[in-house]
């Protein structure tokens, strides 16, 4: 009788399962796994947007596809890649953070049965794209300075051997301080990228899906990541020049955020959208690749749950 009762039980908790919508979700470090997969493709486009960013004066100006072809000419096919170590410890440490703490507290909503709204969405990707980026600032930092490098004249170059060799002698001759150098100015950036990121993307993908205008795979992925790509360059394209500025910057070049503003507006407003196409396309290709791979991830490793 007993046993009979049990398998009642077993038999409508199984039914109440079936009647849930299935989903697999992400593990908390998926986010900076696809991050730096995708990273790895887009490099290249990274260091020509650093190198129109870190021009000084209208002298100086190139177009992208000659930054591209002097690049080449200077240091070969391989300079393409200077600082692709830094790019690496950048969006494991960065990423990592900010992917983290939004797909965790995403879940738990999930887990209670609720949908996220937008506001909460925007809330808790900004949050979380501050707190990464401040962990992400000495990967960004030596990320900005090897792949500017290349431009600074022989003798005066830093010549980081790695990431590693990078963090090393940052702390050795400029003290621990100096690896946070622009440290406000990332963490201000990355919640205005995790915003035009991760809550647009969760946005557009989920209107998308549920007007039905396309089912949830690969080509939904695709366009909902363009178009948060293109938002999310939009909304930092001016704070990624002046924290480009900043990090790239000699010791007592800059006293702060304000000065570095001034510096840039003396060159023209435009001087605010150096590299905007670059960046578009770093950005964009970026995004695209991050969420594709984390959805593959998700689907492939994550763990089902019923919601």
């Amino acid at each position: 009788m007993r046993m009979g009762h049990i398998e009642k039980n077993n038999g409508q908790e199984a039914q109440q399962q079936t009647e849930k919508q299935m989903r697999r979700v992400g593990k908390w470090y998926f986010g900076g796994v696809a991050s730096a997969m995708a990273a790895c493709c887009t490099h290249p486009l990274d260091l020509v947007k650093v190198h129109l960013q870190t021009i000084s004066s209208k002298q100086e100006s190139l177009s992208m596809s000659r930054t591209f072809v002097h690049i080449v000419k200077t240091d070969g096919i391989v300079g393409l890649y200077n600082g692709i170590s830094a790019s690496m410890l950048r969006q494991l440490t960065y990423s990592t953070a900010r992917f983290g703490m939004y797909e965790s507290a995403k879940n738990y909503v999930l887990s209670t049965g609720k949908d996220m709204n937008i506001a909460s969405k925007i809330a808790i990707s900004g949050s979380a794209g501050f707190v990464g980026g401040a962990i992400g600032t000495p990967g960004d930092l030596l990320n900005v300075r090897m792949q500017n490098d290349i431009k600074v004249p022989v003798g005066q170059r830093r010549n980081y051997r790695n990431a590693i060799d990078g963090l090393i002698r940052v702390v050795r001759e400029e003290g621990v301080k100096r690896l946070f150098g622009g440290c406000s100015m990332a963490s201000t950036r990355g919640a205005l990228v995790s915003i035009g990121q991760i809550a647009s993307y969760d946005t557009i993908k989920e209107q998308i899906v549920r007007l039905k205008l396309l089912n949830d795979g690969l080509i939904c992925h695709f366009a909902s990541s363009t178009l948060a790509g293109t938002i999310a360059t939009a909304l930092t394209m001016p704070i990624d020049v002046m924290k480009t500025k900043l990090m790239n910057a000699k010791p007592g070049e800059f006293t702060g955020i304000v000065h570095c503003f001034t510096h840039t507006l003396k060159v023209g407003p435009s001087a605010f959208y150096k590299g905007f196409f670059p960046a578009f396309i770093r950005l964009a290709p970026q995004t695209i690749l991050t969420f594709v791979f984390l959805e593959q991830l998700k689907k492939y490793f994550g763990t089902v749950v019923f919601i």
